[in-house]
């Protein structure tokens, strides 16, 4: 069955959507506990139901959706670089000004809102790839290749430098650095600020070291994919599809399983350091099944219902990735209810899921009256220098839209 183009663009913001919503579920546990991450037990995750949420978010979530959301942005880097042909206008300053412009929201996002910002990354790793973009596919893939294993590697060699006994000592101390900043979380918004700061100047390395090299090789993936049209022409790779979906499936999913086994039985971080070494080398396989499978849903008549359900969300993802941010931090900081460390991983599960709702409601409604979200509009404003029209045209041209997410 072949496939209208709008249906084709509107495959690659479904996609977009989707991972939205893996994206939420992660982050979601970094506002709800300030336990998250430290390798170290929970107190909010004892019961069965919590410590197999917590297995679930590890084995389907985490290390995946980032990875997905950063091949579509490789991908949008084509979109962009088409827009500006059909302008007929240089790239590069405006590529440069839309990178600023996302460093600038970054930044203010993991200040005021939640630390573990990603945009900051996506800017700076943006920038690389535009001084990349000329490079031919073959050096990309291999540099993208050689990421993922130098990255994977790394850990590996981390896991081997540390005995039992220095993790454990690090253990010990982020206890105390986890009830400091529960109570930082829970004073007041001017001390939220601060333990942002605080948290900003102690987890920098990890997006340094971890999500930063993993999300490079999947920008390089996701242009070398989009030079090639392959999303474009999704229904012309049905069979490319099915084959990334299999193997992807075999070579992911052990590695998810050996990272997420830890959640079930803490006490071990050299154990926790190996497994995160091996979810580095498999998580790109994994999030490639993810798109590939949905990408063959999508094309089915039953599954093109999920593409439109999901599509308005990822046209609008920057600014839906910035409000699902402010409703955590209201739910959990103290900007409003105050809920962190009082309700467990199984809770976030159904609050991530609810927020979600409230994203694809509102983007389905935002959409049918305007062209862009308004963080995208505010970001196309300051890359293309002008006051971009807001409100929806009969006949919008969608292909901008969706590059600017």
């Amino acid at each position: 069955m072949n496939t209208a183009p709008g249906e084709r663009q509107q495959m690659v913001d479904a996609l977009r959507g989707f991972a939205l919503l893996g994206i939420l579920v992660v982050n979601i546990a970094s506002f709800a506990s300030t336990y998250y991450g430290l390798g170290i037990p929970d107190p909010m995750a004892v019961s069965p139901a919590d410590r197999g949420a917590s297995f679930v978010r590890a084995l389907v979530f985490e290390s995946k959706f980032y990875l997905l959301f950063s091949f579509l942005f490789g991908y949008s880097f084509t979109l962009q670089m088409r827009a500006a042909e059909r302008d007929g206008k240089p790239f590069v300053p405006r590529m440069v000004r839309r990178h600023a412009g996302l460093w600038v929201l970054g930044v203010a996002h993991a200040v005021l809102l939640y630390y573990g910002d990603i945009l900051t990354a996506y800017a700076v790793l943006g920038a690389l790839l535009l001084m990349l973009r000329r490079r031919s596919d073959v050096f990309l893939a291999c540099a993208a290749i050689a990421l993922v294993l130098l990255t994977s590697l790394l850990w590996a060699a981390v896991g081997q430098m540390y005995t039992h006994a220095d993790m454990l000592m690090a253990a010990q101390a982020a206890y105390g650095e986890a009830a400091a900043a529960l109570a930082a979380y829970r004073a007041t918004p001017a001390m939220v600020v601060v333990q942002h700061l605080r948290d900003l100047s102690q987890t920098w390395w990890i997006t340094a070291l971890v999500q930063a090299p993993e999300a490079l090789a999947m920008f390089l993936g996701g242009f070398i994919a989009g030079k090639r049209g392959l999303l474009a022409q999704a229904e012309a790779h049905r069979t490319l599809w099915r084959r990334v979906f299999w193997w992807g499936l075999a070579i992911g999913l052990p590695g998810a399983l050996a990272y997420a086994w830890p959640t079930l039985r803490l006490g071990d971080p050299v154990r926790d350091i190996q497994a995160l070494a091996l979810t580095l080398l498999t998580a790109p396989f994994l999030s490639a099944a993810y798109a590939a499978g949905l990408l063959l849903v999508f094309q089915r008549r039953r599954g093109r219902w999920l593409a439109q359900l999901l599509a308005p969300a990822g046209r609008m993802a920057l600014s839906n990735y910035l409000l699902q941010s402010a409703a955590c931090a209201w739910i959990f900081l103290a900007y409003g209810l105050r809920w962190i460390g009082t309700v467990g991983p199984l809770a976030t599960f159904a609050i991530a899921f609810a927020i979600f709702a409230g994203n694809l409601a509102l983007s389905h409604w935002w959409m049918q009256r305007f062209a862009y979200g308004p963080a995208e509009w505010l970001l196309r404003a300051f890359t293309y220098l002008e006051r971009p029209p807001l409100r929806r045209r009969r006949h919008a041209d969608q292909r901008d839209s969706s590059a600017e997410s």
